[in-house]
């Protein structure tokens, strides 16, 4: 990924919208791309037909997402959705919007959670159980993993290496992030990059929500 590594940033901060433009900053190329798009107010991304899904996930601002027969769902920060293929969609804005988009393939593995043409927040697909790690795979192929979890104070996962690159997106509470000896807090808005083989662990030091990203290739 074309991103910072080590380091807690955040993706709506970086990435401010122009006026009058759309902006978009591609971070991983393959066939699961990941880009990220800054939409000015009142800016329109027109209606195209893909053969791919879209998984957008809105970190600031307002977004429309549209296509034919009407078809309109409206997403604040905090909430994603998966778009239909085979069919135009578009994205509009009054008041501008930053968000990520992740393409994935008709064939991957998407879980029942969520459905095409469907809003959805992640913080809210999972729950805190006392005690416990609850894990969800919310969309994967062989190349790609897509995962939210739900941290009860007190847990985390214990110092390992990913196989592949990843990112956090943190979605509630907050907690630590270790890599490579050093130690980061992280809040519910930030994000978090760990470069393939690189040392990390989790730990929640409140109620803790994430999803991460994984890329294996």
């Amino acid at each position: 990924m074309k991103e910072k590594v080590g380091q807690v940033f955040s993706i709506a901060k970086e990435n401010r919208p122009v006026p009058g433009c759309t902006i978009s900053k591609a971070i991983h190329d393959s066939s699961n791309e990941i880009i990220y798009f800054s939409l000015a107010a009142d800016t329109d991304i027109s209606a195209e037909i893909f053969p791919y899904h879209k998984f957008i996930l809105v970190a600031e601002g307002s977004l429309e997402v549209y296509g034919s027969d009407g078809f309109t769902k409206k997403l604040e920060a905090g909430d994603g959705i998966l778009t239909f293929t085979d069919i135009p969609m578009g994205m509009r804005t009054n008041v501008g919007a930053v968000y990520t988009e992740i393409s994935f393939q008709k064939g991957d593995n998407m879980n029942n959670a969520v459905k095409a043409g469907e809003v959805f927040k992640l913080a809210e697909l999972i729950p805190y159980q006392d005690g416990k790690i609850v894990n969800m795979d919310v969309a994967h192929n062989d190349k790609m993993k897509f995962v939210v979890m739900a941290f009860d104070k007190g847990t985390g996962l214990s110092e390992h290496a990913a196989p592949g690159e990843a990112m956090i997106f943190a979605l509630d509470g907050e907690g630590v992030i270790g890599y490579e000896g050093q130690e980061h807090m992280i809040k519910a808005g930030e994000n978090f990059h760990f470069a393939k083989g690189g040392l990390h662990f989790v730990k929640a030091t409140e109620k803790f929500k994430m999803a991460l990203l994984l890329t294996l290739e």
